[in-house]
């Protein structure tokens, strides 16, 4: 193809089209120049606010260096995915049952690893025949690459204070991210419109929200519940509430949510009922009943033990009744001391010794 002349305005239009056709909600191109954003990293790094998540450490400015990942890079296509899911019993219902289970709304469904990537690979190939030339790599949250400061560099939204990407759709969508080595035009950065607005700061149940636009993740709950492999803080423990498998608190308070549009991707929708389940009822789950039920999860992959750890928590925070009591004492011998641990923690809040009222007679 050498020699050919492209106009790379024409066929960025016409990828963003076959986008819209596999679903994508907005399309936005940034070059992938993030060395301002470098020094922020590294200060987040050296606060230990990372907590266990020592791949973050690892890849270090690597995460702000595209081209270094995809050598010949010279733009990063990110786009945005929805998938709020609509047929979902409504979050704050659940999150106000401390009997029943709350899982983050994104993982209601299938793993979106999946989901997206298939899309972001078929719009490859999309791309591929429109400029054979094409060189690069799609991600989706696959890899060490920034991909909310790359979004917000390209205009796609503007980084929240919560530190997700925001729009005025809201936050409820994934991202995923197209890195080539075609010049194709870029776009321009969006002003924030958060305002004086820190609804997301005084919503996080722990407080993980240290100040605007910084999260230390050693008090997230959706690190708390997914990336950490250990104990979780007796200090956290009563703040998680009934939230076994993430957190979407900072999300459901912020204004710009109102407008945000349900997922038309069926892959999305709640399955086994996860959007309202009973505690009890997960947590009777044998682990070969959590591997099927999670085949295809992204919640599969934190494993059984911490599945058990999370909802031992959960039972601990939950109203003391005969049949949360009787569920916590079957698994007081469990083979995992992780799980024994945080059911141990969860009887004895029963018991009284966390401020409970005892109204279920203990042997």
């Amino acid at each position: 193809m050498a020699g050919t002349v492209r106009d790379w305005a024409q066929i960025k239009a016409a990828l963003w089209r076959a986008a819209e056709s596999l679903g994508f909600a907005a399309m936005a191109v940034s070059d992938v120049d993030l060395s301002a954003e470098e020094p922020k990293l590294l200060a987040w790094l050296r606060e230990g606010y990372h907590g266990e998540m020592d791949y973050m450490a690892k890849w270090g400015t690597l995460r702000a260096r595209p081209a270094a990942l995809v050598p010949g890079a010279q733009r990063v296509v990110s786009l945005r995915f929805p998938y709020w899911p609509e047929q979902a019993a409504p979050a704050e219902a659940v999150l106000s049952d401390p009997s029943r289970a709350y899982i983050s709304r994104y993982a209601l469904g299938r793993d979106y690893h999946k989901v997206v990537r298939a899309r972001l690979a078929k719009l490859e190939n999309v791309l591929k025949t429109l400029a054979p030339e094409h060189q690069g790599r799609v991600f989706v949250d696959s890899a060490p690459i920034w991909e909310v400061a790359l979004a917000a560099r390209a205009g796609l939204g503007w980084r929240g204070k919560h530190t997700l990407l925001l729009t005025r759709e809201g936050s409820y969508f994934f991202l995923g991210e197209l890195v080539t080595n075609l010049p194709l035009p870029v776009d321009a950065p969006q002003r924030a419109h958060c305002g004086r607005c820190v609804r997301c700061l005084t919503a996080c149940p722990t407080q993980a929200i240290v100040a605007p636009y910084t999260v230390d993740a050693r008090r997230c709950i959706s690190y708390l519940t997914i990336e950490h492999p250990g104990s979780i803080p007796e200090s956290l423990r009563p703040l998680v509430g009934n939230r076994i498998y993430g957190c979407d608190d900072c999300q459901l308070v912020c204004p710009w949510n109102r407008f945000a549009t349900p997922s038309q991707c069926s892959d999305f929708q709640p399955r086994h009922g996860l959007d309202a389940p009973r505690l009890v009822e997960l947590f009777a789950w044998r682990e070969h009943e959590f591997l099927d039920r999670f085949a295809g999860s992204p919640i599969r992959r934190i494993g059984y033990p911490r599945w058990l750890r999370n909802l031992a928590v959960a039972l601990g925070n939950a109203p003391t009744t005969p049949d949360v009591v009787a569920a916590l004492r079957q698994r007081a011998d469990d083979p995992s001391p992780l799980v024994r641990e945080h059911v141990q923690w969860a009887l004895a809040r029963h018991r009284g010794q966390g401020g409970t009222v005892q109204s279920v007679p203990f042997a």
